[in-house]
């Protein structure tokens, strides 16, 4: 088949590329793919066509930091097993190992679990000096079969559940991001970084062309590096916050674009790193400024006749709709510590930062927690607006579209829409993150579609990164304390 032609539009550029990765002189990568193959022999004639010496075998952890093992080209293609230590799963963001408590147990024996490479995503690293290609891998146990606590397991399994209806979910995840001057000391506030005009950026550039142009170059960096990847990027824009950027992604398979954003972060990182800056996803990382979301855009689609399920046949919404909001209404606070799943998550969900903190719906409404864009019937969908771009994207994928299929399951009736301003009033949500967990292992609702085994070992993990957040004494403490009490 032809590489892939892609044009990519940003507020004032366009890029357009075949998406080719180097290769070895005199052999054509014109009729391979940039991103995905079909089998093996059609894996080894695209790392051969493209001179790739050596490939990178991740798959995402808890907290979606790629874990996995680099080897020789000649060794992927010769069926070696790929193993990595069940303990993989067990620690924290910041690598330590919590006590076991409640449902967290440590596998006694920490046996091996096998990596199982997903050829629809080998691609090309094209940052790295030296030919090298990645691919994501599912984890299986000795059996064989998914482990059901991996991120792209849990999500796996709710798709299974749409599926069974004879249905596909389709979304659009939208990732804001920072850019921030270089620092290696953490007790230092992140700035803004130095842009092309010498001065640092200010707030207050939502969608402002001179405020992307600062970082052109890192920018077009951005494009290459995913031209190379076969991703592609719907939009980008420049957001409210100081060198604060927004990507969209095309909608498509949920299990497609959580690999995609798996693949966006590290590009972005490593684009920002070449132009000496960091690219960072934290929810809150500066004071005073609006936080970083992962809104996501969802709608089902029949799988035999290709209809939007949320629209009837006469254009009007259908109750498959209405449920599918009224389960993100009644189920979402007990999943948004899989969309806010850190401290510093909650510091964006505040009132008055552009950022809902309810669990209202309405029409093209950005002040409510689940939007519905102005669209076509064969277009309806809802946006969930409460994710941070801190969250594991294959897990955020997966709360939220669980929560959509317990509405449709059970029947839940959503609020009537909000036409006002919903950002007023009391806070619908939870307010830290031991109270988020607390509503996700309370909801039995929850077990039979994310497995009890995740959820029993997600609370583990995030109990220790509390813990080990509370040993941290902050500025505030000592501006307003130290003195005073």
């Amino acid at each position: 088949m032809p590489a892939k032609k892609s044009t990519f539009k940003t507020a004032g550029k366009t890029h357009s590329g075949t998406g080719r990765a180097g290769k070895k002189p005199g052999m054509s990568t014109s009729l391979i793919p940039p991103r995905g193959v079909s089998d093996w022999k059609d894996a080894a004639r695209f790392l051969r066509a493209r001179g790739i010496e050596d490939i990178e075998c991740i798959t995402p952890d808890l907290a979606g930091v790629p874990r996995g093992k680099m080897m020789p080209t000649s060794k992927f293609t010769s069926n070696t097993s790929l193993a990595l230590p069940s303990a993989l799963y067990r620690h924290t963001i910041s690598g330590d190992y919590p006590d076991e408590h409640g449902g967290f147990r440590y596998e006694p024996r920490d046996s091996d679990l096998k990596l199982v490479p997903d050829l629809s995503t080998l691609t090309t690293v094209p940052w790295e000096s030296d030919p090298t290609a990645q691919v994501i891998c599912d984890v299986v146990g000795s059996d064989g079969e998914d482990v059901p606590y991996t991120p792209r397991s849990v999500l796996k399994r709710v798709l299974s559940l749409y599926e069974k209806r004879g249905w596909r979910p389709v979304v659009a995840p939208e990732i804001e991001f920072y850019l921030v001057a270089q620092t290696d000391d953490p007790d230092l506030p992140l700035s803004p970084p130095i842009g092309r005009s010498g001065r640092p950026i200010v707030a207050g550039q939502a969608y402002s062309i001179a405020g992307i142009n600062e970082f052109d170059e890192l920018i077009d960096d951005i494009y290459h590096f995913c031209e190379a990847q076969g991703l592609e990027i719907d939009t980008l824009i420049h957001e409210e916050g100081p060198a604060q950027l927004e990507i969209n992604l095309r909608h498509g398979d949920p299990l497609e674009l959580a690999d995609q954003v798996f693949y966006f972060k590290r590009t972005i990182r490593e684009a920002a790193i070449k132009h000496g800056t960091f690219a960072t996803f934290m929810a809150k990382p500066m004071q005073g400024q609006p936080g970083s979301a992962m809104h996501i855009h969802q709608s089902l689609v029949d799988i035999e006749t290709g209809r939007n399920v949320f629209s009837l046949e006469n254009g009007e919404p259908s109750p498959e709709f209405f449920h599918f909001i009224g389960g993100m209404q009644k189920y979402v606070p007990s999943t948004l510590v899989m969309m806010a799943p850190y401290v510093n998550s909650y510091r964006r969900l505040t009132p008055d930062m552009a950022c809902p903190v309810n669990t209202a719906w309405g029409y093209d409404n950005r002040t409510t927690a689940f939007r519905i864009p102005v669209s076509d019937p064969v277009a309806r969908r809802v946006e969930n607006r409460l994710p941070s771009s801190d969250a594991n994207p294959y897990l955020a994928l997966a709360a939220s579209l669980a929560c959509g299929y317990l509405g449709i399951e059970n029947q839940v009736d959503p609020s009537a829409p909000t036409a006002d301003t919903a950002n007023e009033g009391d806070i619908d949500l939870p307010r830290g993150l031991l109270e988020a967990l607390a509503l996700l292992e309370d909801e039995p609702a929850l077990t039979s579609v994310l497995s009890g085994e995740f959820i029993d070992l997600y609370a583990g993990i995030k109990r220790g990164e509390f813990e080990t957040f509370m040993e941290v004494i902050s500025p505030w403490e000592r501006e307003f304390l130290l003195l005073h009490v």
